[in-house]
């Protein structure tokens, strides 16, 4: 039996041809179908230039253990996330690697109710039955191409989240990074500008190409923020907004060009659900986390704190009913979008929020700033990371005020806290920091 490297903790992703091709996807495929009991599977792709031959494989795979495959071709993440619930299937799979380098592919799946699949039991399942890959006689499924009707119903569900025609005349600058997320996002415009014909868009590097010349759409790295901003810049842009690979995340820049780290997003956001739904509660990770609980506590919200990872936060905002959930990388989870994450509804969510206070968003930035400074996750390759964790802790421990170890080590001190954890998905160690002091302050502690 051949271990799969491509399974990681709780998704699949690997390098395409070294551990990760269209064999591996076909007993992956049947493996899903096999432990969900499956009859009838979503499928998607994303716009990596492998992505077309390993979904046929999947494809292939659960229609072998008599699935009915409905293809939804070229979309998101999120679009599998609705389409899994909206045509009320047994489970969802897109073929993606997200951000990750154009050689790599991988899979995100759901189970019924677009729920996380249960790590400990059927994620592992799967891994073991495609190892051994001994499945049982053929059968015979089929397939459906429901592509638009699930790209309509999907546009009318995100639309649903904020009043269209009350926004005022912004101009906003899209940047889809080459990846996925352009054909999805003119279906939202066209029918923006049926119900509000003020708002104007602006859009680079959209087109789909698998290429990727711009560089893989990542707007964390900082060599993808820069055209951004002078486009922001050039275009007298009031809201810029970049998109990753499969769009489950979006990033948003001010109309100064600068780049909004995640976790006044994350206040934002919470802010707009509270005005709208007082006394509801929030859910965040525990990396970045004043500003947040200062956020919730002013709009009369309840703050939970979850272990980092989507699969961790879904089932937390299931577990309190949460109507929203933030995390600094910039996944957001919405109670009524089936608790997942979407890189769609945020920056509409701004866009309802900046008609809503008529102030340009840089100054709602620069208001949380003087109160909270973060500095921005710090990754950190170390070869033996778990010892490097203990020595923080040892050196630590004594001098702080209080200690969480919900995820990794969380340490508060006079003025500042740091958290210290593994990564989920790579292998590093990330290091967050956050006072309430001035920047020296901050830059002395990191």
């Amino acid at each position: 039996m051949k271990e799969l490297a491509c399974f990681k903790s709780y998704d699949i992703r690997g390098q395409v041809g070294i551990n990760i091709n269209e064999e591996i996807v076909y007993s992956i495929a049947r493996a899903f179908a096999v432990v969900l009991n499956a009859k009838k599977v979503v499928v998607a792709r994303d716009s990596r230039e492998s992505s077309l031959k390993l979904s046929l494989s999947l494809k292939k795979g659960l229609i072998k253990e008599g699935v009915k495959v409905l293809d939804l071709g070229l979309a998101g993440t999120e679009e599998m996330y609705f389409a899994t619930s909206y045509f009320k299937t047994c489970g969802g799979i897109i073929v993606t690697a997200s951000h990750n380098p154009k050689d790599f592919n991988g899979l995100k799946m759901v189970r019924y109710s677009s729920k996380p699949l249960s790590v400990s039991d059927e994620f592992l399942k799967i891994k073991k039955m495609a190892e051994e890959n001994n499945f049982q006689a053929d059968k015979n499924g089929s397939e459906e191409n429901v592509a638009d009707e699930a790209r309509d119903a999907y546009v009318q569900k995100i639309l649903s989240f904020i009043d269209v025609e009350k926004i005022r005349g912004l101009n906003i600058l899209v940047n889809c990074g080459n990846g996925t997320a352009g054909p999805t996002f003119d279906a939202l415009e066209t029918e923006i500008k049926k119900r509000n014909s003020k708002l104007n868009f602006t859009k680079m590097f959209h087109e789909v190409d698998s290429s990727f010349p711009n560089g893989v759409p990542n707007p964390l790295l900082k060599e993808n923020q820069h055209p951004t901003k002078e486009m922001v810049l050039k275009t007298n842009a009031e809201l810029g907004v970049a998109f990753d690979g499969d769009f489950d995340r979006c990033f948003l820049f001010d109309e100064k060009g600068s780049f909004i780290q995640g976790e006044y997003i994350v206040g934002l956001l919470a802010e707009a659900f509270l005005k709208k739904e007082p006394n509801s509660s929030i859910v965040h990770d525990p990396r970045i986390i004043w500003n947040t609980l200062d956020v919730v506590e002013q709009n009369n919200g309840k703050c939970v704190q979850s272990k980092t990872g989507h699969v961790f936060m879904k089932e937390k905002m299931r577990e309190v009913n949460a109507i929203y959930g933030g995390e600094i990388s910039a996944h957001h989870y919405f109670r009524d979008f089936f608790f997942c994450d979407s890189g769609m509804i945020p920056w509409l969510l701004v866009l309802e929020l900046l008609s809503n206070k008529n102030k340009p968003i840089s100054y709602l930035i620069e208001q949380r700033k003087k109160l909270f400074l973060s500095s921005g996750e710090i990754n950190l390759k170390i070869d033996n990371p778990q010892l490097a964790i203990k020595k923080v802790k040892d050196h630590f421990i004594y001098n702080s005020l209080s200690q969480d170890y919900t995820d990794g080590l969380s340490f508060t001190f006079e003025g500042w806290r740091f958290n210290l954890r593994e990564s989920n998905t790579e292998s590093l160690v990330r290091l967050n920091v956050e006072c309430t002091s001035n920047q020296a302050f901050l830059d002395k502690r990191v």
